[in-house]
């Protein structure tokens, strides 16, 4: 059998001002969430309809997370590559929780700023060609038309 992939490409907004924490003298991690919207027009009433996804993003890359710290804020479109990840733990009342969460960490992420406050600055790994955007060139490659809903 062949080798798995765990990949996961998302452009959208993001909701609010990115966290950040230290979680050793020398590592920093950044959250926030991304909204991506779907709209469509439902064929039975003509009604516009709209969804919308929220995703949880984990940047554990010092270098991206130095980019983030100085771009990013809510509002502002991005692309992020990472893979999924889910986490478990245990809540106040000792229910166990869990959450499914796009994870950026050592070589297997990117983030590339969209739109007017990234001008589509590019940051992936600081191991690889930082200056080369790692999306796709092509939108119908991440799955979106050329009119996004948001």
């Amino acid at each position: 059998m062949a080798g798995y992939l765990n990949k996961v490409q998302i452009i959208g907004n993001v909701g609010q001002d990115p966290d950040f924490r230290d979680v050793s003298t020398s590592q920093r991690v950044a959250n926030f969430s991304i909204a991506t919207t779907e709209s469509w027009k439902d064929k039975a009433t003509g009604e516009k309809k709209e969804r919308t996804e929220w995703h949880r993003v984990t940047v554990w890359n010092d270098a991206l997370v130095k980019v983030i710290e100085k771009y990013v804020k809510k509002g502002s479109r991005i692309y992020v590559e990472g893979a999924l990840q889910t986490r478990k733990w245990k809540d106040k009342q000792d229910i166990e929780r869990s959450t499914t969460e796009v994870v950026l960490s050592g070589f297997n992420g990117s983030l590339i700023l969209l739109g007017d406050n990234g001008g589509g600055r590019g940051m992936s790994d600081p191991n690889q060609n930082a200056s080369r955007p790692q999306a796709p060139q092509d939108p119908a490659q991440v799955g979106i038309d050329d009119e996004i809903p948001f």
